[in-house]
Parts: C-alpha cells; sequence; structure tokens
C-alpha cells in the first residue's frame, strides 16, 4: 500500500495539510515534527523539514528509514525562472538541478554532484501527471506547467543571479530545498515530485512580492497535494 512523505520547508507549507489529517502520532527526529496519520484516505507522514538543502535531504533520509515512505511530494513556493511563469502560477518538477553545486575546476559540468552520472533528478512521471491533472481540477483559474526547478542555499533576488542560472540551467523556478529532495529520494528509490507555487519573480521585486503572496501560494499548494491524495 502506498505511503506518502509530505514536505515542506516552512510550517505555511504544510500547515493546512496537518490541519485536515487525521494524525496517529507525532514524532520529534532530528529537530523535526513528523505527523503520521491519513489525508482524504491515504497513510502520509507530513513534516516540516526546515530551510535549506541539508535539512531537506535529511528528512527524505529519514522518511525512508523510519517509515517506509514509498513516495515523496515536497510542495512549498518558489521564485520565476520563466516568464510565462507569473505569481500565483504552479510549476510541477520534470526534474531538478543543484545549482550551487560547482564542480567545475575538475572537469565537471556546472550543477553535477562527483559519482553521479546524472546532471538533473527526474521527478517520477505519475506523480507528474497527477499533480497537473488535480491542478486543473481543483485550481481551474491557476496556470499550471511541468518544468526544471533549481535549488541552492540562497533566496534569489538578484536580477544579476536570476539571468545566469536562466542562461545556465534553462530553469522555470528557483527556491532552497526541491533539487536535493529529488537527490535523496533518487537515491533511495523513492518516486518523487517537487510541486511550487509561485511567490515571488526572483528579482528585485522579491521583497515587495514575497511576504504578500507566500502564503496564498502555499494554500494553493496544500490544497492541491491534499486532492491529490484521492488519486494515488
Amino acid at each position: 500500500m502506498s505511503k506518502i512523505g509530505i514536505i515542506g520547508a516552512m510550517e505555511l507549507e504544510v500547515a493546512t495539510l496537518k490541519k485536515n489529517m487525521d494524525t496517529d502520532q507525532i514524532t520529534k527526529k532530528a529537530g523535526m515534527e513528523f505527523h503520521e496519520g491519513n489525508l482524504k484516505g491515504m497513510p502520509v507522514v507530513v513534516v516540516q523539514c526546515g530551510v535549506g538543502k541539508v535539512n531537506a535531504a535529511m528528512c527524505v533520509q529519514i522518511l525512508a528509514d523510519l517509515y517506509d515512505v514509498t513516495h515523496i511530494i515536497n510542495t512549498g513556493v518558489a521564485g520565476s525562472l520563466n516568464p510565462v511563469l507569473d505569481i500565483g502560477d504552479i510549476l510541477v518538477s520534470k526534474d531538478a538541478i543543484q545549482h550551487d553545486m560547482d564542480v567545475t575546476p575538475l572537469g565537471y559540468t556546472k550543477g553535477q554532484i562527483p559519482g553521479l552520472e546524472q546532471l538533473a533528478f527526474v521527478a517520477d512521471e505519475k506523480l507528474c501527471k497527477t499533480a497537473v491533472e488535480v491542478c486543473k481540477k481543483v485550481n481551474p483559474d491557476i496556470h499550471v506547467t511541468e518544468g526544471r526547478v533549481v535549488s541552492g542555499d540562497q533566496f534569489i533576488s538578484s536580477k544579476e543571479i536570476k539571468d545566469a542560472l536562466i542562461a545556465e540551467f534553462h530553469p522555470d523556478c528557483t527556491e532552497m530545498e526541491g533539487a536535493s529532495i529529488a537527490q535523496a529520494a533518487t537515491l533511495n528509490n523513492i518516486p518523487y515530485v517537487v510541486i511550487r507555487a509561485i511567490s515571488d519573480k526572483a528579482d528585485g521585486s522579491a521583497q515587495e512580492d514575497y511576504p504578500t503572496f507566500e502564503k496564498k501560494a502555499a494554500e494553493h499548494c496544500a490544497k492541491l497535494v491534499q486532492e491529490m491524495m484521492k488519486e494515488l
């Protein structure tokens, strides 16, 4: 039977899910609270991992080792790197890359992790398709598309950095956890998908846009993830 691990970096990204699930047990591990129970009839473990790639990767490993999850969904917000993606839109990951991994002096491609052949970690096709189809049903007024997520331990608010990421990786959005979740899930042979609601444009407007749209964007993502449980 499926058991879904649902990860959000910040409390607002998982608060709605925790509120609406039937919780059987809460376990604290590595500074995180793992809420185990059922959501829309599906066994789930919902957890706020904290910000950044290390927190996110640790969280996946705990979900794999202690909870034997069969799928991982990462929900949250992101900055747009695609002019077609506006604030409020939703991006479902096709794949994910760590943009701040740089071992190019040793002959690696920017973003490539030594010891691993792939540059990008490919998301699960079924999870992606389900996310897109469900989003069209529950959020019919919201534009949803599939694309590439790039992650790094920095909040992108500079046009110069944004332009460099676009030129290097041809991504659709940027955030701080998705690609490390993708890596950890891939290495554990767990199907994953990253779902991101666009909260800012990843440029100089971020300071103004982010507080305004973050909560609304997170709620849209949570609504989508919640309804996905009926289809998995």
